[in-house]
């Protein structure tokens, strides 16, 4: 355990497989999805098209041309950072406690990078701020997807919905996930026709792991749009890279807070994690939204 307290170590390995299973657990994207192995400088995944049908070929009559198109996407890791001050007791106390930090910390941190990459892979934000990030550009399902396959919510959620799947397979794509936000979930829940619900699986909050045969998961995440269906198995990837860095910082000011000051003067240490996560939408035409004008 006293490697954990030098600079720039990772996490113990015990914890990291205990993180990742906690954002699969906690982020519509990863759940819809699946994670895939990412290397740590990227993946290179590629998209093939085949450009015509099979060929009926008579015996010892002449092959022609197929052909496809071959699109590579790249899928780059980026950097996701959180830190929180702790008493220094961290140090100082016995193996049991600090591992007892750790897993704390570990928890929320879990939590917080599985909202971070649904807010950064649907919407290109940076989450703490919320604003675009310029690293993620297109690389997200609003920029990717709404602009050419979105549907403009009505007030019959059921329909909008329908019809985003009908886009869906309109390009020849399966739908194989569904996420929706949590007001959209609320309509569906109240939908009903001559007075039977429609949706009783999402009364009252339900979050049913599954709908119509599909994956679904209801997270408000997804409130920037109203609902994202697509094949999330096969055309969006995502991963992470082995390591998870952490760092105790024992001086100064970290977190650049000048109400909090200096650590040593608060008797305090900064516990700070950074991990590296990559995705790809590998072909917009998989997927469709439902989005509020």
């Amino acid at each position: 355990m006293a490697d954990i307290l030098s600079r720039g170590t990772n996490f113990p390995h015990e914890l990291v497989e205990e993180m990742i299973n906690a954002v699969r657990g906690k982020s519509t994207l990863a759940r819809l999805s699946g994670r895939k192995p990412m290397a740590f400088s990227g993946t290179d995944a590629f998209v093939f098209t085949l450009d015509r049908e099979v060929d009926l070929v008579d015996e010892n009559g002449p092959k022609t041309k197929g052909g496809a198109t071959v699109t590579p996407k790249k899928m780059v890791p980026l950097k996701f950072e959180y830190g929180s001050r702790v008493s220094d007791e961290f140090i100082y106390c016995a193996e049991e406690k600090r591992m007892e930090y750790l897993r704390t910390f570990l928890e929320g941190y879990a939590a917080k990078m599985a909202r971070g990459m649904d807010l950064a892979a649907m919407h290109g934000v940076n989450p703490r701020t919320g604003t675009a990030a310029q690293l993620i550009g297109n690389n997200c399902l609003d920029n990717a997807i709404i602009a050419a396959n979105k549907i403009t919510a009505t007030n019959d959620p059921d329909t909008d919905i329908e019809s985003a799947v009908a886009k869906v397979i309109a390009a020849e794509h399966e739908v194989t996930g569904i996420a929706v936000s949590p007001a959209e979930a609320a309509a569906l829940a109240q939908l009903k026709v001559n007075g039977v619900k429609q949706y009783p699986e999402l009364a009252w909050g339900g979050t049913p792991e599954q709908l119509n045969g599909k994956q679904f998961d209801v997270n408000s995440t997804v409130a920037a749009a109203k609902a994202y269906v697509g094949n999330f198995r096969d055309f969006f990837y995502w991963g992470y890279a082995d390591d998870i860095k952490f760092e105790v910082i024992e001086y100064g000011n970290p977190d650049n807070d000048a109400t909090l000051g200096d650590l040593k003067g608060h008797n305090q240490v900064y516990i700070r994690a950074e991990m590296y996560v990559g995705w790809g939408i590998l072909d917009p035409n998989a997927f469709a939204a439902v989005v509020a004008e």
